[in-house]
């Protein structure tokens, strides 16, 4: 449900906090300060706090105090006189800026003694840089102004946690160095992955030894094998496959409700930018290493998810923005509460790992010939490359075997026995026949766990021989090559660049039907993308999207370009700077084509109208 926002006030959320007084502060991308008052009512009230702030993408409350993080400093904000604006705006630590637009801060988050702690973002020149001092680190800062840097390795670090036992977690997303999205367990002298920070392991209060030189540019491993090479790199407790669960992993809360926000007591969930939604993460800790599932939750949110917070209600309070950064949800801002309904849904409730296959625990008792019905499982193993190219495509990816499943006693947990299962590896776990014993069916009946360790250490699931997906697909119609028949060349040239907020870099394009055309596109964005034609209509464009969507873990495969005669001509999949040429000949039909991009999460926004005249 909405909380309703004045139409005067642009609430581009950076940041959320309840006051002692259960008033919602939210920071916002444009440097405010506004404190709600009855933010779960219908007619919530607004008031400016602060102002002149720089991007203030974080927010906490202390004291009687409010504390952020701006793109150069820790600042304590606070309302001396009581006439509910800020008076004192208090630096507490400042970092040095490069000026880059991509040099955002995130924070703070309170340690158990009081201290606070920060993350740093990467500049980007083409790639991830930290060309300002700390950039891509985690810092923890006491009220008095020392600083502590804590790791390194973070690309784009816009979410972090602590749990119950005070352990830090960190969100990633994909990126240089950075397969997919990725939440990491943070310790002091750990090494998340991407090497750029290491620039500053040198100096004196530095925990980390190691050098940007000792990290090779393309290992061909995955993060999990490299780790066995460098010690101090830390691979992530649960993978979110890329595109499938997101593309832009952003703010993480535990659930703290005692089961008054359903059935998931003490798992975190993970909101998700580009794709305005949520997922679940049900994790545990096996040989002193965090690890554990990841299923989807809800969806359908209004814009891009950057914050989530716990309303004392047991609601979950969401703050979202797009601005420059597109999302699914079609508003550029927005400010909405989950409630639970108070239904019990059937549901994967957690996977464990044991050291010959996973233990499903549901939320309703189960079904049990459905249960034990092996036909009912389809395991897939699988993982991503870490090299210093942006993103990676799926790799090594192979079917497993379920060879016993066994009910439990309670009726609402089956032990399955697995051959083929790999350490090191993402597991995606499909069971979309399961039903409940009332003969609900599962509301997501897909999960995907990162298997890092299993009990015992020693894995005793069989070796299983299978062949490894079929990389060799052919696309036709990436037509890289100009026709033999085309003796004088194309009738026009077309150079299609991009623009930062999931844009093309034109919206329209005119083209006179039956010409020979020839089209450059030029990614010079930061994220991955294609260029797709479709056949006339928007009903064509939105069906290439879907289907685009629906190819799930093959996606990559085939440039995310679905098989389907509403697709004309495609590039492949293209990395940051680099470009790719095309031919084709205009469809001798006049009316409204389109050109769009088909990387998960971008068709919304990433759209050309092409007008064959």
């Amino acid at each position: 449900m909405d909380v309703p926002i004045p139409e005067d006030v642009v609430l581009e959320v950076g940041g959320l906090a309840l006051t002692d007084r259960d008033q919602l502060g939210v920071s916002t991308r444009r440097g405010e300060v506004w404190v709600i008052d009855n933010p779960y009512s219908k007619s919530p009230n607004y008031s400016l706090f602060a102002q002149g702030l720089h991007e203030a993408l974080g927010l906490n409350y202390k004291d009687n105090s409010f504390f952020l993080s701006q793109r150069g400093e820790l600042t304590k904000l606070t309302d001396r006189d009581g006439d509910g604006k800020a008076d004192l705006y208090k630096t507490i630590y400042a970092w040095p800026l490069s000026g880059n637009y991509h040099d955002y801060s995130y924070g703070p988050k309170f340690t158990e003694d009081g201290d606070m702690l920060v993350t740093l973002n990467l500049s980007w020149i083409g790639h991830g840089a930290s060309l300002a001092k700390w950039r891509g680190w985690l810092l923890k800062i006491s009220p008095e102004g020392e600083m502590e840097p804590i790791a390194t390795g973070l690309r784009s670090p816009s979410g972090f946690v602590l749990n119950a036992s005070g352990d830090i977690f960190y969100s990633e997303n994909q990126g240089d160095w950075v397969g997919s999205g990725r939440i990491t367990h943070l310790e002091k002298g750990d090494f998340a992955g991407n090497p750029e920070g290491l620039v500053w392991s040198g100096e004196p209060n530095s925990p980390i030894d190691l050098k940007m030189e000792d990290i090779e540019e393309q290992s061909g491993l995955s993060l999990y094998e490299y780790a066995k090479k460098v010690p101090a790199l830390k691979a992530p407790a649960i993978w979110l496959p890329h595109t499938i669960l997101g593309i832009s992993t952003s703010d993480m809360v535990f659930d703290e409700t005692g089961g008054n926000f359903g059935p998931f007591k003490g798992q975190m969930f993970v909101g998700d930018q580009g794709h305005s939604k949520i997922m679940r993460v049900a994790m545990e800790k096996v040989n002193g290493v965090y690890q554990g599932a990841v299923f989807p939750f809800v969806e359908g949110f209004s814009s891009g998810i950057l914050r989530m917070l716990w309303g004392s209600d047991s609601s979950m309070f969401v703050g979202m923005t797009s601005r420059g950064w597109a999302s699914t949800g079609k508003k550029s801002f927005g400010l909405q509460r989950l409630v639970w309904t108070g239904k019990m849904p059937f549901e994967m409730k957690t996977i464990k790992a044991k050291d010959d296959g996973f233990l499903i625990e549901f939320t309703k008792p189960v079904n049990v010939y459905l249960a034990e019905d092996l036909a009912n499982y389809e395991i897939t193993s699988f993982n991503y490359l870490y090299h210093n190219t942006y993103g990676s495509p799926i790799v090594d990816q192979k079917k497993a075997k379920v060879v016993d499943a066994q009910l439990g006693e309670d009726g609402k947990s089956v032990y399955l026995k697995i051959d083929g299962m790999r350490i090191g590896f993402i597991h995606q776990i499909k069971s979309p026949m399961i039903k409940s014993n009332s003969g609900e069916e599962l509301l997501h009946s897909t999960a995907y766990y990162t298997l890092n360790e299993v009990p015992g250490g020693a894995l005793k699931s069989k070796p299983l021989e299978a062949l490894s997906a079929d990389k060799g697909v052919e696309q036709p119609k990436r037509k890289n090559e100009m026709p033999l028949t085309w003796v004088n060349g194309p009738n026009k040239k077309v150079v299609i660049g991009t623009e930062p907020g999931l844009k093309y870099s034109i919206k329209e394009l005119r083209l006179q039907k039956r010409s020979k055309v020839e089209i450059t596109f030029t990614n010079n964005d930061d994220m991955l993308h294609n260029l797709v034609v479709t056949q006339k209509g928007e009903e064509s464009v939105n069906e290439v999207a879907k289907l685009a969507l629906d190819l799930g873990l093959d996606g990559a495969d085939v440039n995310y370009v679905p098989d389907s005669d509403l697709v004309l001509v495609h590039t492949g999949i293209l990395q940051p700077e680099e470009a790719e040429t095309i031919y084709f000949e205009v469809p001798n039909a006049t009316g409204e084509y389109w050109i769009v991009c088909t990387f998960p999460g971008h068709a919304n926004t990433m759209r050309i109208k092409l007008i064959v005249e």
